[in-house]
């Protein structure tokens, strides 16, 4: 059962996310241009299956998706999730459905999808641990998680400028710059099969990992 802080914590991150959900994509727009869509196209756009992508924002990843997979995207944002429906419904696509929906309490059955996708979305999920077990319980025994997220670094000097502005990214914007992922999927009981480092030395990482 949830508890009413961690109720608490999530409305408070989502609220967060409500309020510049209107100048989210404006913010992003050059490592949008820069980075996140090659490695979307790269990364995303071969898988075929039953995929959850949690942490949907505004629908970037959408228009990747392969037509023969069948995609559910959620996200705890409601103004996120509505400008993500605005963008699905310009494509035209018929093979995605989203929800409104928490990474730490997923509705899904257990072993369900084939692949769980995040995109810079486990700096904001509240307890990343506890949302990271929820995704090995709907993921099928061979699925994939895919992550691209955002880390704290190796480098002392990155790590430190990080740590630094941590408070302030994480009071506005409800982010957390300096989550070490890594550490937190091992701790959820997955087993990573590939690591990579995508941008900023290794700020931003790719991680896969399967169920142990």
């Amino acid at each position: 059962m949830v508890q009413a802080k961690e109720v608490s914590k999530i409305l408070n991150t989502g609220q967060k996310y409500d309020r510049f959900a209107g100048g989210y994509d404006f913010y992003n727009y050059f490592a949008e241009r820069l980075w996140y869509a090659g490695w979307r196209r790269i990364f995303f756009s071969p898988l075929k299956g039953n995929i959850l992508e949690v942490g949907v924002g505004t629908g970037k990843n959408l228009g990747y998706y392969h037509p023969e997979a069948k995609v559910i995207g959620i996200d705890f944002s409601e103004k996120m999730l509505r400008i993500a429906k605005k963008r699905l419904i310009r494509s035209s696509k018929k093979n995605i459905i989203l929800k409104i929906m928490n990474a730490e309490n997923l509705v899904f059955k257990d072993n369900s999808f084939d692949y769980v996708i995040t995109t810079c979305v486990f700096c904001s999920v509240p307890n990343p641990i506890k949302g990271l077990k929820e995704i090995r319980r709907v993921l099928k025994p061979k699925g994939k998680l895919i992550m691209i997220e955002h880390v704290l670094s190796k480098n002392p000097l990155i790590a430190l400028i990080e740590q630094i502005h941590n408070p302030l990214t994480k009071y506005f914007l409800g982010v957390n710059i300096n989550r070490n992922t890594r550490q937190n999927i091992l701790k959820a009981g997955f087993k990573i099969e590939e690591e990579k480092n995508l941008a900023l030395f290794d700020v931003f990482k790719l991680f896969v990992a399967e169920k142990e």
